[in-house]
């Protein structure tokens, strides 16, 4: 059937595929140049991902030494977590320090009383205070949760409720302060203070502050009364001085008052200690007699004086555990060593638990320094839990108190648990109490460091592998971008046992792509050169090279393979031995970082070291108009001249096409037409010989 020929449908001499044929020879110098380009673009592209692999490289070189280098980076460790921990800046200073924590900072949560789920709230207007900052807002009657819901909508994140299940149909109501600190007690005002006396949150107390009176009368002086001055109630005890003052207070053991009290310090480097001097030893005036004009001297006299043996020179003390309180039963107990201030101090005492039942019936003050003059004033007796007003939670869950911790016997009082302004670069988290001294420990960070050496050695291999595959020799040095070169030498894409089977297919299409490039040759032996090279620092004399940090191509430990000749490890690629990175970074790291980046010449720039080196010897290949862009340039100029040719071509074969499709058509016409007079000349002899019979 595919023979027969129907006219107006198929070619009698099936022109169609011999204009097919005809157009394939010619299309072969078109075809050619379209591989041509299409070879192009695929090297236009392998230029494009060596310069996204160089530019890696020295991204992770500038950071190894820019000003976000992360060997100034710090991280704090603690002895103790529970403790206190602390988060570090690049300005803290590599340094260890000892905190004791004495008290945590809380803020005021009040519970009330078991309440019927179903009980409403009056209407009115309920006003909390926080410190020196009021809240206040009307409430125009409803359940507990309706309460709850409008302290929470309106407590501008100061203060909070919830509702907490006893059992079965009773909830206790929370309120509570969202900022710590003694000086942000939990008050409240209006209508919020009878509704906390009639749900059992609070109740009314009588003498919740008791102040101990300084004055001439009230104080009784024992020592070094010459010392001992008051002045607008406030007591000075100078050195070598002791001073008592009444309390005459009886708590129970359990009590929860406070002792409260302010103190300062005036310390005299000198002065303050006579040191005795030898006796000068008698003066004797020698005489003389004048007869008749004549002078007669007598000799001096003579008084030889004992050898001077000085007395010992007096013990400069030093101490700061000088209050103490004496019980009416005689028995006296030590409070905490206060610390030298130059301002007044607020200090606590738990004088509750301290008496253990006792009547207190002296506060003394018992300075035996011999160059320090102690400062009190402000002194009071307070419940920490009672509020303005005569009102004291009765559920207090937690009271608003600061932070106390305790640096090098130091004091520190904070409203917060988080505390930013004690040590430059350095925010302590205060989490627990303890009863020792807990160890911060501020260091490099030699973590991230690590993370970016290894960063740096890794997009250092990507680069030098993407350089070896594409200068090997033993691959055509243009390959077919549409098939891969299995004539390469595979071993350089097996040894990279880090890729993936795509990647690994991807650079089998580049294998020996630029073969012969001494653009590429030298930028790999540059390279090479630069990491091997020496880099001499000044804080360790014997480390300048990379290799005795752990970084070399051979720095791996094989000891369990067979020794022996591996190509491998010609090619230029750095191995990390990462014990002995580790053990470096652990001791060396200002050194380390001088081996990447350095100032030789003073000017706080960094101008010699493997990561300096590397950035300045890339940066012409991959800056605006560098060396990448230039080769991607001439191939785009290639791409488009060839693109003119294919087009040019395009249009030349179209016109071909079209001769040749109406040369064949008038070879058809011109047939069908001789065809049609043979029929009509066999017809006209059929009839002439159909006549003659």
């Amino acid at each position: 059937m595919s023979d027969v020929y129907i006219p107006g449908v198929r070619s009698r001499f099936n022109s169609e595929q011999l204009i097919e044929d005809l157009m394939r020879v010619e299309r072969v110098p078109q075809d050619r140049v379209q591989r041509n380009i299409e070879n192009l673009q695929a090297q236009k592209g392998y230029w494009q991902e060596l310069g996204r692999r160089i530019s890696s490289v020295r991204d992770s070189a500038r950071f190894l030494y820019s000003f976000q280098n992360p060997f100034n980076e710090r991280i704090a460790s603690s002895t103790d977590s529970s403790v206190i921990t602390a988060s570090a800046t690049r300005e803290a200073s590599e340094q260890s320090y000892f905190f004791t924590v004495k008290q945590t900072a809380q803020a005021d949560r009040f519970l009330s009383s078991p309440l019927d789920e179903r009980m409403r709230i009056e209407s009115g207007t309920y006003t909390f205070t926080v410190g020196e900052e009021k809240i206040s807002m009307d409430f125009r009657g409803g359940t507990l949760r309706d309460f709850v819901d409008l302290v929470n909508r309106r407590g501008r994140d100061k203060v909070s409720a919830s509702l907490i299940t006893i059992q079965t149909g009773t909830r206790s109501l929370l309120l509570e302060s969202k900022i710590t600190g003694a000086a942000n007690r939990l008050g409240f005002q209006d209508d919020t203070t009878t509704m906390a006396v009639n749900i059992g949150m609070m109740e009314q107390v009588n003498d919740s502050r008791k102040e101990i009176r300084i004055a001439e009368n009230s104080v009784q002086k024992k020592l070094g009364a010459e010392n001992i001055n008051i002045n607008e109630g406030v007591l000075q005890a100078g050195a070598r001085s002791s001073v008592s003052l009444p309390i005459g207070i009886s708590l129970n053991a359990d009590s929860l008052f406070l002792l409260q009290l302010e103190t300062s310090t005036k310390v005299e480097a000198a002065g303050i200690i006579e040191i005795p001097q030898p006796p000068p030893g008698p003066s004797v005036q020698s005489g003389s007699v004048t007869y008749g004009g004549i002078t007669i001297e007598n000799d001096p006299s003579l008084f030889p004086k004992p050898e001077w043996s000085a007395p010992p020179q007096p013990v400069r003390i030093d101490e700061m555990a000088v209050l103490s309180l004496t019980f009416s039963d005689g028995s006296t107990a030590k409070l905490p060593p206060i610390t030298d201030t130059g301002s007044f101090t607020q200090r606590q005492y738990p004088i509750g638990s301290i008496a253990q039942g006792r009547a207190v019936a002296f506060l003394n003050i018992e300075n035996t320094n011999t160059h320090r003059d102690i400062f009190i004033s402000n002194i009071e007796i307070l419940d920490p839990t009672a509020l303005s007003g005569g009102y004291k939670p009765k559920n207090a869950v937690s009271t608003a108190r600061d932070s106390i911790v305790s640096m090098e016997g130091i004091e520190i009082y904070r409203q917060t648990n988080s505390i930013n302004d004690l040590i430059p670069g350095l925010t302590l988290n205060v989490r627990g109490i303890s009863d020792r001294p807990v160890e911060l420990n501020i260091k490099a960070d030699t973590e991230r460091i690590k993370e970016a050496i290894i960063t740096f050695v890794g997009n250092y291999n990507r680069l030098l592998s993407e350089i070896n595959v594409l200068t090997s020799t033993t691959a055509s040095s243009i390959p077919d971008a549409r098939q891969p070169d299995i004539r390469g030498d595979t071993r350089l894409i097996d040894e990279l046992t880090y890729l993936s089977a795509e990647e690994a297919a991807a650079m089998r299409l580049r294998l020996g792509a630029f073969s012969g490039d001494t653009t590429l040759s030298n930028l790999r032996n540059n390279l090479q050169r630069i990491v091997s090279a020496p880099y001499p620092t000044s804080l360790e004399r014997d480390l300048s090279l990379l290799a005795q940090i752990g970084i070399s191509t051979n720095a791996s430990d094989r000891s369990g393979t067979s020794g022996g000749y591996d190509i491998a490890r010609l090619r230029g690629y750095l191995e990390i031995n990462e014990k002995a990175l580790d053990t470096a970074l652990e001791n060396k790291v200002p050194a380390i970082k001088e081996l990447f980046g350095s100032d030789t010449n003073g000017d706080l720039i960094a101008d010699t070291g493997i990561a300096v080196n590397i950035d300045t010897f890339v940066r012409p290949f991959v800056d605006t108009g560098g060396i990448i862009t230039l080769k991607t340039n001439t191939i785009d100029s290639r791409i488009s001249q060839d693109q003119k040719r294919v087009d040019t071509m395009e249009k030349q074969l179209a016109a071909k096409e079209q001769e040749l499709k109406i040369q064949y058509a008038r070879m058809e016409s011109a047939y069908a037409r001789m065809e049609s007079m043979a029929t009509s000349l066999d017809n006209f002899n059929q009839q002439n010989r159909n006549n003659n019979r």
